[in-house]
């Protein structure tokens, strides 16, 4: 009985997402953002210092900003931490007294505290609409999608998208902004979602959908890379070297190519600002992909695959241009 101790599992990439079976795209007109359960309590149970909290906290956040930036509402639920036998019901056999035992773990994790002009929900069972005023507000807003991130993927993440497709709100699943007892769970809840009732995208595609649009509709072009890295290896290396010295407070000079960036002092955070950091200039990265091989040989090759398109363009001219000099 109660929840488990959760083991540390790699976040869900990108690519390893299962293809949905609807089209739907996140509408900043009609999306409401909803983060689910992220509570003390909840997180308790896992290393929030590993994945997959890291990129959870991160990704959910990223999400936030992008919402509260384009004016969709943001909505969190919270278990209150009182509860009587009879409120917690059936909940009592299957979990036990569950935040019951900690109330002084109700509150939202500090990383995504709810601002002015946010909804708190008090939630009672799985499904965010259970009890609670969810599916009338969404009504009132003129709302009809529900972009869901936060905890447990199998449990109350994936209740609440069915729930929504039930009266017919899209759910869209942020695969790497939810998390779950495990990897095998949390795959479970993605291919549902995706297979019976609603879209399951990764944060980079959600971020995207919601990017402000002038009058007329369009999107603004891809954002470029960060200055230098577009042009050769040269540079390119020089600037994400600079960004490491940065980020570890070191001196560029300390920042060889080969040595691991673990025995200077690169600790889970720094990674993720980074991630960030480099998501904003349009490379698509993952915190594993730069925790697995943290030398800047390794991020580079990384990294130099996956500028935006118009900087892999000037990279590519660059290099076509050296090619016919050497042969002319």
């Amino acid at each position: 009985m109660g929840i488990p101790r959760i083991q540390t599992y790699p976040m869900p990439r990108a690519d390893e997402i299962p293809q949905s079976r609807v089209s739907w795209r996140p509408d900043p007109r009609r999306a409401v953002l909803l983060i689910h359960d992220m509570q003390q309590y909840f997180l308790g149970y896992y290393d929030t210092r590993a994945s997959p909290v890291v990129e959870l906290l991160s990704n959910t956040r990223l999400v936030r900003e992008r919402c509260a930036a384009s004016g969709i509402p943001v909505v969190y639920t919270q278990q209150p931490g009182e509860q009587t036998d009879a409120q917690r019901g059936l909940l009592l056999d299957l979990w036990g007294p569950g935040l019951t035992q900690q109330p002084d773990k109700q509150g939202i994790v500090s990383e995504l505290a709810p601002r002015g002009g946010d909804t708190v929900l008090t939630k009672w069972r799985y499904s965010a609409f259970q009890r609670t005023e969810l599916l009338e507000l969404m009504r009132r807003w003129g709302r009809d999608q529900l972009i869901v991130c936060g905890v447990y993927a199998h449990i109350g993440c994936l209740l609440t998208a069915c729930e929504a497709f039930m009266n017919d709100i899209q759910p869209f699943f942020v695969t790497d902004a939810t998390a779950d007892f495990s990897r095998e769970q949390h795959e479970m809840a993605i291919a549902y979602v995706a297979q019976r009732c609603g879209v399951a995208l990764p944060t980079s595609e959600v971020v995207a959908a919601l990017a402000p649009r002038d009058r007329a509709g369009v999107p603004p072009r891809d954002v470029a890379a960060p200055p230098g890295w577009a042009l050769d290896r040269a540079p390119g290396v020089d600037r994400l070297r600079a960004d490491v010295a940065e980020i570890l407070e070191q001196p560029v000079a300390m920042i060889s190519e080969h040595e691991s960036f673990l025995d200077l002092g690169l600790d889970s955070i720094r990674i993720m600002t980074l991630v960030e950091r480099w998501r904003e200039a349009g490379i698509d990265i993952a915190f594993v992909e730069l925790a697995e091989r943290p030398t800047l040989a390794g991020w580079w090759e990384l990294l130099s695959t996956r500028l935006p398109r118009d900087a892999g363009r000037a990279q590519r001219q660059r290099a076509e241009a050296a090619g016919q000099e050497a042969t002319g």
